[in-house]
């Protein structure tokens, strides 16, 4: 299941627009707008500090957390942010209302395990990572940390697709209509040889004969 929720507080914005965002940015807040569930859009901004933080913090798009707006609470999850491209400060966050039955499209991180469990690995395999997160499509009450894959026993050659992977109940993948790979254990030039044993070399013959040339 998701990361553990978390509060915001804000306050209500009476006016919207570029110039009242920048209003909201001078005055060190963050402005944003909470949308969905089929109600109107709220404006808000947010302490920057606190949001700064949750951005950061890993986890911030598949955790549902609950905004305070003048007593009012809202439970929310971030759909999308922006950031500062020089200085990466936040300039805006949406969110969308989470109802009892909220279904959401959200990415979930790739986290891999028992790498050094992989035959191929400790022979110097590379393990090639297609897919770092998978778009799944779930309630947003039951949103993964991530999907574990476990490489033990795997090989060079082998292929990680999403069908091997175990994954809640609820929780499907948005790709639906093939079977995607998520990782593959690659060869490289640095691969140790396997332990086998090399057979003897024939011996050479005392006196081996010039080969003739034609003319």
């Amino acid at each position: 299941m998701s990361h553990d929720t978390y509060e915001l507080t804000a306050e209500a914005r009476e006016q919207v627009g570029k110039g009242s965002a920048r209003a909201v940015r001078r005055n060190g807040k963050v402005p944003a707008v909470i949308y969905g569930d089929k109600q109107p859009p709220l404006a808000i901004a947010l302490s920057y500090k606190d949001i700064f933080y949750k951005i950061h913090g890993g986890g911030f798009l598949t955790t549902i957390a609950t905004i305070d707006v003048g007593g009012k609470k809202i439970r929310v999850l971030p759909k999308d942010y922006q950031l500062d491209p020089v200085k990466d400060f936040p300039l805006h966050v949406d969110f969308l209302r989470v109802g009892k039955n909220t279904e959401v499209n959200v990415n979930v991180p790739v986290h891999f395990i028992n790498e050094e469990k992989s035959p191929g690995i400790k022979r110097g395999g590379v393990l090639n990572i297609v897919r770092h997160e998978v778009e799944f499509h779930c309630p947003a009450d039951a949103i993964p940390d991530a999907i574990t894959i476990d490489l033990t026993g795997a090989e060079i050659g082998d292929s990680i697709h999403i069908s091997a992977v175990k994954l809640p109940a609820g929780v499907k993948p948005v790709i639906a209509d093939r079977d995607f790979t998520i990782a593959t254990v690659a060869g490289s030039s640095a691969m140790k040889p396997e332990t086998t044993e090399a057979p003897e070399a024939a011996e050479a013959p005392e006196a081996a004969e010039e080969p003739s040339e034609e003319k």
